[in-house]
């Protein structure tokens, strides 16, 4: 049995666990993922997350 992880499915379901046990990490989070979003399509990784 494989298993094939990608980022932006891993990364939604850490930050949805981190926001459930620590609501005040909202803000950080949501920066960080756009800023992550803007990075990867700045720099033409369209499908890296």
């Amino acid at each position: 049995m494989d298993i094939y992880l990608s980022f932006g499915p891993l990364a939604a379901l850490i930050a949805g666990i981190l926001i459930l046990v620590m609501p005040k990490l909202l803000n950080y989070i949501v920066a960080l993922y756009l800023i992550a979003i803007g990075l990867a399509g700045l720099f033409g990784h369209g499908k890296f997350i």
